[in-house]
């Protein structure tokens, strides 16, 4: 690799006593292009691990297959991606991923990203420290995190990329509850599952399905009288869905947000979509709607759709990460 892989730490102030007890200082990764000299300045790409990973599964090194910053890294030297400074935060959580919201059952995760993270990285690397010069994407989970912060902080970031991004709760999210219901209920409830379950980790579908519930529901519909901080969009003992919370769900998901959001997402200069055309959660079903969504405010959409499913994504970046940074500003 010709560039450098910078890995250093932050002390999070908006982290620190978060409900879960999760730590508030957290690794970060910086990837620095072999042009990087400490004179000239580039623009920064956030990138939003899915759930269930966290920034080292990104850089992690695999005697088989190239990382997400090694095939960057190619792209770069290559002259087939102009530089710029990758940005690995870490926003897992308890229950396996915090969707990168703030949330009062899990904590303050889209703050310590806009507020926190970017001007630490403004601080000790030479970026360029403008929005117009600043990008966030994410696989999944991440992909509703980067949408989620183009349309909430458009005055961090000005271009946003999601890889089957979580969006259309209704299609994508809705049929996973009653697996999450059996799986509960095995566990001996709620309040047993979240207690037992993330020290081990998932082990079977129904299990994992069950944890992402609990961990959107931290995030879409938290808690935060009691353990574990989150309320389930069904009643427990029958399955059947609480429209109460259920609502509450559904106002947190993209394609709903599109209307209310219109104005921030007026100023990206490139929202960059894709999804595979046979998503296991039917998240390209999602990533159109997404699309017509957007497109018919005349936002400035690229979409791709790929042969494949929701997993092993990765080269998808090597299609994405010319596209996201030919938008952003230069110096």
């Amino acid at each position: 690799m010709l560039g450098e892989v910078v890995r250093t730490s932050h002390e999070s102030r908006c982290l620190r006593d978060n409900p879960l007890g999760d730590p508030y200082v957290r690794d970060l990764y910086v990837y620095l292009p072999p042009e990087y000299d400490g004179k000239q300045r580039f623009p920064i790409v956030m990138l939003l691990a899915g759930f269930g990973s966290t920034n080292h599964s990104i850089a992690a090194w695999s005697p088989w297959k190239p990382n997400t910053i090694q095939r960057f890294d190619r792209l770069v030297s290559e002259k087939q991606c102009a530089p710029a400074i990758l940005v690995l935060p870490d926003c897992f959580n308890r229950w396996g991923g915090s969707q990168f919201l703030d949330s009062r059952g899990t904590g303050l995760y889209q703050t310590y990203l806009a507020d926190e993270v970017i001007p630490f990285v403004d601080a000790e690397f030479r970026t360029i420290p403008d929005r117009e010069a600043r990008a966030v994407a994410g696989r999944s989970s991440g992909g509703f995190g980067a949408l989620r912060l183009g349309m909430d902080r458009p005055d961090v970031v000005s271009v946003i990329a999601s890889h089957a991004g979580d969006a259309a709760f209704e299609l994508s999210m809705r049929p996973m509850l009653t697996s999450a219901a059996i799986a509960f209920e095995q566990a001996g409830g709620l309040e047993a599952f979240a207690r037992e379950v993330p020290t081990a980790g998932p082990q079977n579908a129904s299990q994992f399905d069950a944890i992402f519930v609990l961990a959107a529901s931290g995030a879409y519909s938290p808690d935060p009288e009691a353990f574990p901080h989150a309320m389930l969009p069904f009643e427990p003992r029958t399955g059947a869905l609480r429209a109460d919370v259920w609502r509450d769900w559904l106002a947190e998901d993209p394609v709903t947000r599109v209307e209310l959001s219109v104005d921030a997402l007026k100023t990206m200069s490139l929202i960059y979509l894709d999804a595979g055309n046979r998503d296991e959660h039917g998240l390209h079903f999602a990533a159109r709607m997404l699309e017509g969504a957007l497109s018919a405010h005349q936002l400035r959409v690229h979409y791709d759709e790929f042969e494949g499913g929701h997993r092993g994504t990765s080269w998808r970046y090597e299609t994405s990460l010319p596209h996201i940074i030919h938008a952003l500003r230069k110096e």
